[in-house]
């Protein structure tokens, strides 16, 4: 059994995540603003990943096995009326905040030897698409980290990400908040729905596991066939 920290782990793919690993014998530990519902058996640690000193290393679990960073925004807004702070607000959550919590538990990682890294990214970013220059700028980020640090952590360290695309989580309320938002989300996927968190979730407990221990520098799509159909 491996020691995993998810940061963003109470909620959407993250708390599905955690679930997941806890239900497979794992010990999990989350680092989010609010505990929210999380089993006890979870190690939280309340953090905000804007606006806080760096983490804390005294909560960073030991014998450290797999590090995901879950949170994310969805701002969708014509690039007009996107000022300068919403594209570094986007930065900062989602990939500033990535690199301080990733930073922070580095040598933790680096002792284990099977560990492994999982960020997430967009469909947005490979697959061109009106109203989403904040969020696929700051994913496309992540994606050219994920690869650097997956040749810089090579052998030792396994790096990858998932990119989805809308996802039935609490993120994505205001987008799937009606019968029609969701009928016509569905229909734009060759798949004809949208993604269920646990669906998400299992993609990273895969890349988190043995099973993927020759899987490093990807980023894999999870869109229903809407980014390559």
């Amino acid at each position: 059994m491996a020691n995993y920290l998810i940061i963003g782990g109470s909620s959407g793919i993250g708390r599905a995540l955690v679930d997941q690993l806890l239900t497979d014998g794992h010990t999990v530990a989350v680092w989010a603003r609010e505990q929210r519902d999380l089993p006890t058996t979870v190690t939280f640690t309340s953090y905000d990943v804007i606006g806080e000193a760096d983490p804390d290393k005294a909560t960073i679990p030991e014998g450290l096995d797999g590090f995901v960073y879950c949170p994310g925004s969805i701002d969708l807004k014509s690039f007009r009326s996107l000022k300068a702070p919403a594209f570094r607000e986007a930065f900062e959550l989602n990939v500033v905040g990535a690199v301080r919590c990733l930073q922070a538990c580095e040598r933790t990682l680096k002792k284990s030897d099977k560990a492994s890294v999982v960020f997430f990214s967009t469909v947005a970013v490979q697959r061109g698409m009106p109203f989403h220059a904040g969020i696929a700028a700051a994913k496309g980020a992540i994606e050219g980290l994920t690869r650097s640090l997956a040749a810089e952590y090579a052998p030792n360290i396994r790096v990858n990400a998932i990119a989805p695309s809308l996802t039935d989580t609490p993120l994505a309320g205001k987008l799937l908040g009606t019968d029609d938002k969701r009928q016509a989300s569905a229909d734009r996927h060759p798949l004809k729905r949208v993604a269920a968190a646990e669906e998400i979730a299992a993609m990273a407990a895969f890349l988190l596991g043995d099973n993927a221990a020759f899987v490093t520098g990807q980023v894999i799509g999870m869109d229903g066939g809407l980014g390559a159909i």
